[in-house]
């Protein structure tokens, strides 16, 4: 199986060039171990900062597209790459080592797709006890997020990709049909538990509780998830 890691990106000039040299670590040792071809994909996602100078001098791919939502970022990706597994990385989310290797064993075999779990460090002990409580609670409601999120191509293309109609929450929507369509099938999805990746805290250690506590409540994203002026922190005064 070859392999595409696909990371959107807007304006990330402080955390594109840590987040792609461990994917191409990943590829590495990847590529120490079996034979496996991996492109790596940034979609500079209207950015008006260096990133995509960052990424392009770090032996990435640049793709442009200037409309700002991050399902259709990935999406964009996903119609360039050439592999036939697609990983999508946030553009500051820090991979171990070994996980594009699990990866590529794991859709050797019937597994369609899945993703990776998360270790959030943020510097308040209130907000690492909230997400450590979230952390519980996605793992029993089966919620897997987009930090790492991967799929086969070819049923990647079957469900339809990322939904860009939403702007909050599309990479939930996103693992919950990935899910029901291998079932249907009789094939399986993988949570990778003991590889965790590392997002960036910065949302949770600049914004204060309340922010927090507004804009990860499942009742305000299923009334708003379609409303850009209610998403101004993930997509206008992102805390850099």
């Amino acid at each position: 199986m070859s392999i595409s890691v696909i990371v959107p990106a807007y304006n990330e000039e402080l955390y594109i060039a840590p987040t792609l040299r461990a994917i191409t670590a990943a590829r590495d040792y990847l590529q120490a171990r079996a034979e496996c071809p991996v492109e790596i994909l940034v979609v500079n996602n209207g950015s008006t900062d260096k990133t995509a100078e960052i990424a392009r001098g770090l032996g990435a791919t640049v793709l442009f597209d200037s409309n700002h939502n991050i399902a259709r970022a990935r999406n964009c990706g996903a119609k360039s790459a050439s592999g036939e597994v697609l990983v999508f990385i946030d553009a500051d989310t820090l991979v171990p080592e070994p996980i594009l290797l699990r990866i590529h064993h794991l859709t050797e075999d019937r597994c369609l797709g899945g993703g990776a779990d998360t270790l959030y460090t943020p510097k308040r002990a209130s907000m690492a006890l909230y997400l450590g409580i979230w952390r519980v609670i996605g793992k029993l409601a089966t919620m897997v997020q987009g930090p790492l999120q991967f799929c086969r191509k070819d049923v990647f293309l079957v469900i339809g990709g990322y939904d860009e109609s939403i702007l909050i929450g599309e990479d939930v929507d996103f693992f919950f049909r990935l899910c029901r369509y291998a079932k249907s099938v009789r094939g399986s999805v993988t949570h990778i538990v003991d590889l965790r990746v590392r997002p960036s805290a910065r949302r949770f250690d600049r914004w204060p509780l309340w922010r927090v506590l507004v804009y990860t409540n499942p009742v305000f994203i299923g009334l708003f998830n379609r409303v850009p002026r209610a998403w101004g922190g993930w997509y206008g005064d992102v805390p850099r």
